[in-house]
């Protein structure tokens, strides 16, 4: 039969093999493992994970995968999935990468809850594991790159709910060690399942949109390897019926290449931003600039005095769900530009505590918002690769200090150092695990390729 989009992708996943994966496409895939389990740990502590949690342990009937930050609870695989997504999702604080999207959020779960729903007889060892990840990466990139409009910052749907399922099909899907067929309907299955509007951005239910695409594309590849079809057809541009077409008004889908003895996977290329701070991830220019205009007043004023700023000028670009002026709650904020720059302000960081009740409600905080005004010039494009932050403060003296960034550090042009990584990961999981386990954890995902059973991560 003739080659498709489709058959293509499920081809790749099929075959593509632990060898193709460069030393870059691991190292990097191990930071990524690293940091989102830290994540999700302290996403564990969250409201909005508890409501996960007790909806789930309602239906739970074969409790056999394990709960971040709960060692006394396990759930059903594809529930354990859902909730530990959740988890991932819950404070803003996951990686992203471009085009925009949360890559190992929608991933993780699935597979590390896979892992423990398998027969002893057929654990996947460390490598499958990892390659695993890594087709789940390689299947939501060359996804968003198929449509120019999925490099810009989203406007209609939330792109993990979309790219996410069908990378989490794709990933479970091999590491279940589906057939070509099979990897092909789990697509196509998964497909039915995604999506998720913007505009619930800034809500309880944002979260919900990475648990349930680690889950619905667990689902999809359980599915699919009980039989049942879809179209084989889902990712091709079939004219007159929209398949994963329907998400993007452009959409130029090209075939994937089988691997021979080299396939260079995306990641290798792009690499992956990691959040500093939990919070969208526009909102890491603005508060960079923010610190380095702080710092400039310092200098000229000897502290931070707000009663000398007569206005705060913040230059962004055009993005309605993240241009927030005066935020009420926890998640609001973190989806305010307006917010994360006046809290950098005024304390000099933005971290953890930043977001409870009492920090966002601070009258002193209240008066710089008071201060704000927005300018979206016509350079400073809504695209995480091209955009920038600019913080202006105008003082009632007349003088002006300005700071500018344009690559934050935790940015893919401005990695974070391997101990910037371990001191956020140490941080997040200190919140619910010993120190022991906390460095059991970083040996274990340092010496992924070597652990025989992938289970005991």
């Amino acid at each position: 039969p003739e080659e498709t989009v489709t058959s293509s992708f499920a081809s790749f996943i099929h075959a593509v093999r632990p060898e193709h994966l460069s030393k870059t496409v691991c190292h990097r895939s191990k930071r990524m493992i690293l940091d989102s389990i830290g994540v999700g740990l302290v996403g564990s502590t969250t409201h909005v994970f508890d409501i996960a949690l007790q909806y789930c342990r309602l239906y739970s009937s074969v409790a056999v995968s394990s709960v971040y930050g709960k060692p006394g609870i396990k759930l059903s695989p594809t529930l354990a999935a859902f909730t530990n997504g959740v988890a991932t999702h819950s404070m803003d604080f996951d990686d992203t990468w471009h085009p925009a999207t949360h890559p190992s959020g929608a991933v993780l779960p699935a597979l590390l809850a896979a892992s423990q729903m398998l027969p002893p007889s057929t654990k996947p060892n460390g490598m499958d594991f990892l390659l695993a990840f890594n087709v789940g990466l390689e299947v939501q990139g060359r996804l968003m790159h198929f449509s120019t409009e999925a490099h810009n910052i989203p406007k209609r749907f939330h792109p993990p709910s979309v790219v996410g399922t069908m990378g989490s099909a794709a990933a479970t899907a091999k590491l279940l060690s589906l057939s070509t067929a099979q990897c092909a309907h789990a697509l196509g299955i998964a497909a039915s399942l995604a999506g998720a509007p913007m505009a619930n951005a800034a809500t309880q239910a944002k979260p919900l949109h990475i648990g349930n695409a680690t889950r619905l594309g667990f689902e999809a590849a359980l599915l699919a390897a009980r039989g049942m079809e879809a179209n084989p057809l889902i990712l091709d541009d079939i004219t007159g019926c929209s398949g994963f077409s329907a998400f993007y008004s452009i959409y130029q889908p090209k075939p994937l290449s089988t691997p021979s003895d080299h396939h260079e996977f995306l990641l290798e290329k792009q690499d992956i931003a990691f959040k500093r701070f939990p919070a969208h991830l526009g909102m890491h220019w603005v508060v960079d600039a923010a610190l380095s205009v702080r710092n400039l007043f310092i200098n000229y004023a000897g502290s931070f005095s707000p009663s000398l700023i007569r206005t705060i000028v913040l230059k962004i670009p055009v993005s309605k769900y993240i241009n927030r002026p005066f935020p009420s709650s926890e998640h609001q904020a973190r989806h305010s530009f307006q917010f994360n720059a006046c809290t950098a302000l005024l304390d000099g960081e933005v971290g953890l505590s930043s977001f409870t009740e009492s920090s966002i409600h601070r009258q002193e905080l209240r008066e710089l918002l008071d201060k704000v005004v927005v300018e979206h010039p016509e350079d400073n494009v809504a695209n995480f690769d091209k955009m920038y932050g600019e913080v202006a403060l105008l003082l009632h003296s007349g003088d002006v200090l300005t700071g500018k960034c344009d690559t934050f550090y935790g940015h893919w042009r401005k990695p974070l150092s391997k101990e910037s990584l371990l001191k956020k990961f140490r941080s997040n999981a200190s919140h619910v695990l010993p120190e022991g386990k906390i460095e059991t954890i970083i040996t274990m995902v340092d010496n992924l390729e070597n652990l025989s059973d992938s289970s005991q991560l």
